[in-house]
């Protein structure tokens, strides 16, 4: 260890937060990162590893203290999210919102009351704590519904249910899921899904970029990202108003705002809220995309550092930012990437080898391809193309 070097605790440390570890890096950090999987790619990156259950904000406090930090990040996780929020209120470091704020932001249900509470749009949705009071749902909503653990993202735990005979199996999925045993039950609405992520600055709007979604076997688990998206700046004038708005009545902090939204008949329902950087390396496609120091601008939001040079930027041409992904179980033979897409990729992160077992072909990933485009190109068709010219051979 350099004498003198300030120290900051990244809550996690897997493949996805290798930017930001790199970025607080840059910036003069000594990084810790932790979490339970001493394997995990960012760790071999940070310049130490303190293992930890980034999930339970007391073992984060524990590390913090032991290791004297001076500043703590969040991962690409909503508990990482919480755990960052829980040390930085109880050391008194800056950069984070308070814990009690964080829980309304990343727990689904406290979100949904405080939204339908301040006339955001957003899915109708109820939330239970048990699940024989969870199984009157339907005297309230109409099928089809989507039934959710308020704590997971990535799809854990998330079912659409279209009759009352999957109900059950459905609340008791969820239920068995969730960390914390509660869920939520909400209204199925029809769209294209979208990423609308952005940076604040005293409750504004200081940049912002939008995306279109992309799925691979599992209907809720995000496996590709495009831009320039397809949403009408009238959705996207809607999204930042909101956005402010939320930043307002909870008296947020600086930094990154990440939204996750369904696009119906041109208007925008948020789905999720997160105060975290999005996972599988969505900031590195922010990054080339606009040429924005998205991850530097977290890492100094998040450690209470001047942000005074944010300033929006456009996208630069087409980008997809897409998960090497199989189509089933089995051991791993290899990979093959069509030389028309090799040629347009302008940068990646893989971790396969022959070999790798594939148990949940829905959630293994292979790597990460940045692929760069035309932007007269229909970049949507483009991304769909992918999962064919970049085969995954699972034998």
């Amino acid at each position: 260890m350099q004498k003198n070097k300030p120290k900051m605790l990244i809550a996690g440390g897997g493949y996805a937060d290798i930017p930001l570890i790199h970025a607080a890096q840059s910036l003069g950090y000594y990084v810790i990162t932790s979490g339970n999987r001493e394997s995990d790619l960012g760790h071999i990156e940070s310049d130490q590893y303190c293992p930890g259950d980034f999930s339970d904000p007391e073992a984060m406090l524990r590390i913090a203290q032991e290791q004297d930090v001076e500043a703590v990040c969040a991962c690409c996780n909503d508990f990482s999210a919480l755990s960052a929020a829980y040390v930085a209120e109880k050391l008194g470091l800056p950069g984070h919102d308070s814990f009690e704020t964080a829980l309304t932001i990343h727990h689904k249900d406290r979100y949904r009351a405080f939204a339908e509470n301040n006339a955001i749009p957003t899915p109708k949705a109820l939330g239970y704590s048990d699940i024989e009071n969870a199984l009157n749902a339907l005297d309230f909503l109409t099928l089809p519904v989507i039934i959710k653990p308020v704590d997971l993202t990535g799809g854990k735990g998330i079912t659409r249910v279209d009759s009352h005979t999957e109900f059950h199996i459905a609340i008791e999925y969820a239920f068995l899921a969730s960390k914390c045993k509660r869920v939520v039950v909400e209204e199925f609405i029809e769209g294209t899904r979208h990423g609308f992520s952005v940076f604040v600055k005293q409750g504004k709007v200081v940049f912002h970029f939008t995306d279109n979604e992309h799925y691979h076997l599992s209907p809720y688990l995000v496996s590709a990202a495009s831009t320039p998206s397809e949403v009408p700046k009238s959705a996207i004038t809607n999204l930042i108003g909101q956005s402010e708005k939320i930043c307002r009545l909870l008296s947020l902090v600086d930094g990154i705002f990440h939204v996750q939204f369904i696009l119906r008949d041109g208007e925008p329902y948020i789905i999720e809220i997160c105060r975290r950087a999005p996972g599988d390396l969505y900031v590195k496609l922010v990054e080339i995309a606009t040429g924005a120091k998205y991850s530097e601008w977290i890492v100094r939001a998040a450690a209470g550092l001047d942000i005074s040079d944010l300033r929006p930027k456009e996208s630069q041409g087409g980008f997809v930012r897409h998960c090497i992904m199989g189509k089933k179980t089995g051991t791993l033979a290899g990979v093959y990437i069509d030389p028309l897409v090799e040629k347009r990729i302008v940068d990646r992160l893989v971790w396969w080898k022959e070999g790798d077992i594939v148990e949940n072909p829905e959630t293994h990933k292979f790597g990460i391809l940045f692929v760069k485009y035309d932007d007269s190109l229909d970049i949507m068709a483009e991304a769909e193309k992918l999962s064919k010219l970049v085969k995954v051979d699972v034998i």
